[in-house]
């Protein structure tokens, strides 16, 4: 047992530790270390980085999926921990997310307050290096609050009754169809009309497509009659129906039937198209943000997420069950990486270079 040093003033203590024999010094100052270190411990697992004021950047304008990730992070952390700050969201446009990760993976955003919400476009656009001469590792893979799905969905008035209606107009001629969707040329949109044009029988090279930023302001081109296909997703399709725009959805590219409100629509499998896209959305931070703030968050979503409640949370952003944080979470990610640069390869899509 060590014992305690005297209460001495600063200059009296200094002189009593210099007259110790040099083992007593040594002893004295481990054990010193060790409390230091023990406090600190203590400290920081206090600290609960959810409890904080926070922001979810939405890397995309507003209407998108982007922004449905960050209101439901946003209402999942209220309704578990309702005292705690709301979670903010705030926009940042650019590159359907490059600009957010490229500011996040180089350091000049981020922080433990910082989220940035991602979906299986992100990771695809990262597959083919469109993020930059990032890795994976490059940020934190915080948690995926659920999964959406593709659709394909035209205006309310337009001539197209089934999926089979748009399939035979881009057999007769690809040029006929205008597709708008959120993204460029290699974005999920972007595939997911490829695939349709192929399925066709009609080289994808050929297919019109307009690029927005973000599915809100592709579904405003589509309300007004500028586009003529929304190759999108449910979650954004929904929101725009709720909110009264005259869409209509021909199918939705999942394995089966989606419950809900798209219930009544068939899948393109059942229409006789193998086409299925499903799009993860979820949140990361930075990688230089300290293990025990990842922790902190990725504890409080994983509370929210096991909540009794958040299903039908998650429904009412119009997603569908997937849940993962963690390990998991880093290996889906790296799954679906590399199903998508295989899937760039068969499109005859190039790897950006850096």
């Amino acid at each position: 047992m060590i014992p305690p040093l005297p209460l001495l003033s600063p200059d009296s203590a200094a002189r009593f530790f210099s007259a110790l024999p040099a083992a007593a010094r040594r002893l004295w100052l481990k054990a010193a270390i060790a409390a230091g270190a023990a406090a600190l411990g203590a400290q920081a697992s206090a600290v609960d980085p959810a409890s904080t004021p926070a922001t979810c950047i939405v890397p995309a304008k507003a209407g998108g999926g982007f922004d449905l990730t960050c209101a439901l992070a946003r209402d999942a952390l209220q309704a578990v921990r309702p005292q705690r700050p709301a979670l903010a969201s705030q926009y940042l446009p650019g590159g359907i997310g490059a600009v957010a990760f490229d500011r996040m993976a180089t350091g000049r955003l981020g922080g433990p307050d910082t989220l940035v919400a991602f979906s299986g476009g992100s990771l695809l656009n990262l597959a083919q290096g469109r993020f930059g001469a990032h890795p994976t590792s490059a940020v934190r893979w915080v948690a995926a609050l659920g999964t959406d799905y593709g659709v394909v969905a035209v205006h309310r008035d337009a001539p197209y009754r089934r999926l089979q209606d748009v399939v035979d107009a881009l057999r007769q001629d690809p040029a006929r169809v205008v597709f708008g969707a959120g993204g460029t040329v290699g974005s999920q949109d972007w595939m997911k009309a490829a695939l349709l044009v192929r399925a066709a029988g009609r080289d994808h090279k050929a297919m019109r497509f307009v690029s927005f930023e973000g599915g809100g302001d592709a579904l405003a081109a589509l309300r007004g009659g500028h586009v003529g296909v929304f190759p999108g997703d449910a979650a954004e399709a929904l929101q725009a129906i709720a909110a009264g725009a005259p869409v209509r959805v021909l199918a939705v590219l999942a394995e089966a039937r989606l419950p809900g409100a798209l219930q009544g629509v068939p899948t393109a499998r059942e229409q006789g198209i193998d086409l299925v896209w499903p799009t993860v959305r979820g949140l990361y931070m930075a990688a230089n943000v300290p293990d025990a703030a990842v922790r902190g968050w990725t504890e409080a979503f994983a509370e929210a997420m096991a909540a009794p409640g958040y299903a039908a949370l998650r429904t009412r952003h119009g997603m569908y069950p997937l849940t993962l944080t963690g390990a998991p979470l880093e290996a889906h990610v790296e799954r679906r990486l590399q199903d998508y640069r295989r899937l760039a390869a068969e499109l005859g899509l190039r790897r950006w270079p850096h």
